[in-house]
C-alpha cells in the first residue's frame, strides 16, 4: 500500500490517496477527496466534500475540513475546498467549502499555520504564509493576504478584504477592510500603526519600511480623504511593488477601510 492507513480509519474507496500519506484512527476520508503525497492526517479527523488537499501537509486531530458550508442559501449542490502544500492545521481547525451561488471554493494556500479551534467559512481565499492564532474565525468570502497575523479570538466579518501582512490583535472585531502592512485592534477594531514587528521579520529593507511609514501618515494622519491620499501617494512616494499594492488595495476596497 503506498499510504499509511490504521486499521480504525474509514477511507472511501474512490478517495485518492497520494503516495506516503499518513491517516491516524478513526479518521473519514470521503469519496470526493484528494490528498496529496506526504501529509499526515491525525486521529478523528473528518474530510468530506469535493476536497483537495495538496503536499506535506499536517492535519492534526480532530480537524474538520470540507464540509458543507453554514449558509441557508447553500442548495447541496458540488462546491470545493482546495488546500496547497505545507500547512499546519491544528486541533479542532474547521474549513468549510464553498457555497454554489458565487463560484463555490474556499481556498488556502501554502505555508499557512491554522491554530486551535480557528475557523475559515464558506467561500474565503486565503494566501500563503498566514498565521490564524487560536479562535481566530473567518465569516463568509473573507479574502487574506500573505503574511498576514491574525491573533487570537479575532472576529472578521464577511466580505472583509485584509491585506499582505497586516495584523489583527488579540479579541478584535474587524467589519472594514485593513489595507496592507498595517496593524489594528479593538471591538470594533481601529486602526494602530504601521505593523513594524511584521515587517521586519519579513525583511523590508529600511528605505521601502520608511516609504511604508510616509503612506501610512498621508493616509490616517495628513487629513486627506481616500483620494486625495492615493493622489498624493501616486506623486511623493517612490515607486515600488509594495506601495502600488497599497494604492491598489485602497482602490479596489468595497467595505470602506478600517480606519483610527
Amino acid at each position: 500500500m503506498k499510504y499509511s492507513l490504521h486499521d480504525n480509519a474509514i477511507v472511501a474507496p474512490e478517495a485518492r490517496i497520494g503516495e506516503g500519506v499518513e491517516i491516524g484512527p478513526y479518521s473519514v476520508i470521503g469519496p470526493h477527496v484528494e490528498i496529496g503525497a506526504g501529509t499526515r492526517i491525525g486521529s478523528y479527523v473528518q474530510i468530506d466534500g469535493w476536497t483537495k488537499i495538496g503536499e506535506n501537509n499536517n492535519i492534526c486531530n480532530s480537524v474538520s475540513l470540507g464540509l458543507p458550508p453554514q449558509n441557508l442559501d447553500y442548495d447541496g449542490g458540488k462546491t470545493h475546498l482546495f488546500i496547497g502544500n505545507n500547512n499546519v492545521v491544528r486541533e479542532f481547525v474547521t474549513i468549510h467549502r464553498g457555497t454554489g451561488n458565487t463560484g463555490g471554493e474556499t481556498r488556502l494556500g501554502n505555508n499557512n499555520l491554522l491554530m486551535v479551534y480557528s475557523h475559515v467559512a464558506h467561500d474565503c481565499h486565503l494566501g500563503n504564509n498566514i498565521v490564524l492564532s487560536d479562535s481566530a474565525n473567518l465569516a463568509g468570502h473573507v479574502y487574506v493576504d500573505d503574511y498576514a497575523y491574525l491573533s487570537r479570538l479575532v472576529g472578521i466579518h464577511q466580505f472583509v478584504k485584509i491585506g499582505r501582512l497586516a495584523m489583527v490583535e488579540s479579541h478584535s472585531k474587524l467589519i472594514k477592510d485593513l489595507p496592507p502592512f498595517i496593524k489594528a485592534r479593538g471591538h470594533p477594531a481601529q486602526v494602530e500603526g504601521v505593523n513594524m514587528v511584521g515587517l521586519r521579520r519579513y525583511g523590508l529593507p529600511g528605505a521601502l519600511k520608511e516609504e511604508i511609514k510616509k503612506a501610512y501618515k498621508l493616509l490616517y494622519e495628513s487629513g486627506l480623504n481616500i483620494s486625495q491620499a492615493i493622489e498624493e501617494m501616486d506623486q511623493n512616494l517612490q515607486t515600488s511593488n509594495e506601495i502600488e499594492y497599497f494604492i491598489n488595495f485602497l482602490k479596489s476596497s468595497t467595505r470602506g477601510i478600517c480606519r483610527r
